[in-house]
């Protein structure tokens, strides 16, 4: 199959180079859509500094179940209609914190549309359960 693979290429080099250029501009795209990606480490730095505060828009049963301590709760669906809840934060970066990641992005990236400086946890409380770090009820 490799083999195939190589062939398909040599004999199509300027279909896979396309292809090539194509998948990396996907992926430059999908990194930039949401804001700057922060590690747990990077967003308790941000936090503790007292120039960052965490945004939870994950449902209240997931929410209730553990958050990172003092994040702000409003649910996905409700962020566009609550943003000016935010404005006391403003000078701050927001950091977006969703499960898995899947949603922190587009809430990132509405904020800075709205004129906040905003970022997302890479990987969402997903990443922070994966790096042992707490969560409180």
């Amino acid at each position: 199959m490799f083999a195939n693979l190589i062939e398909f290429i040599i004999n199509h080099y300027v279909l896979s180079g396309l292809f090539a250029v194509l998948l990396v501009l996907l992926i430059v795209t999908e990194m930039r859509k949401g804001g700057q990606s922060l590690s747990s480490r990077e967003l308790t730095a941000l936090v503790n500094s007292d120039k960052g505060v965490v945004l939870d828009v994950r449902a209240q049963k997931e929410f209730s179940a553990g958050h990172i301590v003092d994040a702000l709760h409003i649910p996905y669906d409700k962020v566009t209609a609550r943003v000016a809840e935010l404005e006391k934060h403003k000078a701050k970066t927001i950091v977006v914190v969703d499960a898995a990641g899947q949603h922190a992005g587009t809430i990132a990236r509405e904020l800075q549309k709205a004129g906040y400086t905003a970022a997302k946890l890479s990987g969402g409380i997903a990443t922070w359960r994966a790096d042992n770090l707490p969560l409180v009820k």
